[in-house]
């Protein structure tokens, strides 16, 4: 089983700095991170080539692989054609990451729904602007794998399901996030139930409802123990199990929740990004050393 089951994370949430976040990484042992930002830059504003000079060579002097890009691709609003437009072009840019980096994974999300609307309104549109995506997607033989965000289409269950069945495509697939389907009111264990055969990359987050704030995974309403061990144990699961622990706040929160950071995470659980993530790392562990 440990040979197909990897763990990763989004080594951000560390620190700003790239090196720091190597460092906690390899310390802990692991030999993979989801690269969402580095040196305080968002990875869809990095350049092909300033990847390729500034990043790759860190990576490999590290020995750390990249298993996802942790992209902003999606996160807009369905109405905002210039930011699609812009989206559209980033995407290809980063499929070419991808290739730098030897990584197969994009991590995209199914577009803001304007407040109080219902998302069923928006249906059409959300398909066919994933679509678009998709198409480049395809192009590079990259999986598109979507998160299940707060506030956007595919925010629920059912949704998320539509989701994949209308677009159904080898390049889109499902990653899948407790704490967000916990913070959406949802019972993780019937999401699973809908999604199980779509998932290709599993986030590793928990959260409790009682106001929506993060905690250590396996101590929140999110049965991340009970669901993996039903995936693994049962389903035969393999794959990325990726940490994004949100224990702390970090550098770059702010940019990807549409609330104030101090309400997702409303005390530090931990005394640094480091100490976070690695709390985060062992309390996956232990549940892993049970299943």
């Amino acid at each position: 089983m440990k040979d197909k089951i990897l763990i990763s994370g989004f080594a951000d949430e560390i620190s700003s700095d790239f090196d720091a976040q190597l460092k906690t990484v390899t310390e802990l042992g692991m030999q993979y991170i989801s690269l969402r930002s580095a040196d305080g830059k968002g990875i869809a504003d990095y350049s092909v080539e300033e990847i390729r000079s500034l990043i790759l060579p860190r990576l490999e002097s590290a020995g750390v692989k990249v298993s996802s890009i942790g992209s902003p691709i999606g996160k807009v609003g369905i109405a905002d054609e210039e930011g699609f437009a812009r989206q559209l072009s980033q995407l290809d840019t980063l499929c070419q990451i991808c290739k730098v980096l030897g990584c197969r994974y994009i991590r995209m999300f199914s577009f803001f729904i304007p407040e109080g609307e219902d998302p069923q309104n928006y249906r059409d549109s959300v398909l066919s602007k994933l679509q678009k995506f998709i198409d480049v997607a395809k192009k590079y033989d990259v999986i598109l794998i979507h998160e299940n965000e707060k506030e956007i289409y595919g925010d629920i269950g059912t949704r998320c399901l539509d989701l994949m069945e209308s677009l159904a495509d080898p390049c889109f697939k499902s990653a899948f996030d407790f704490a967000n389907f916990v913070q959406c009111g949802e019972d993780t264990e019937k999401c699973w139930e809908l999604l199980h055969e779509y998932v290709a990359y599993i986030h590793i987050k928990d959260a409790v409802s009682t106001d929506n704030e993060n905690v250590v995974c396996g101590t929140g309403e999110g049965k991340i123990r009970e669901l993996l061990t039903k995936a693994i144990k049962e389903e035969g699961y393999e794959g990325f199990l990726t940490l994004e622990p949100h224990l702390v706040l970090f550098d770059s929160l702010s940019s990807l929740e549409t609330t104030a950071a101090e309400n997702i995470i409303k005390t530090n659980k931990a005394k640094d990004g480091a100490d976070g993530y690695t709390m985060q790392y062992r309390a996956l562990c232990d549940i892993l050393d049970t299943i």
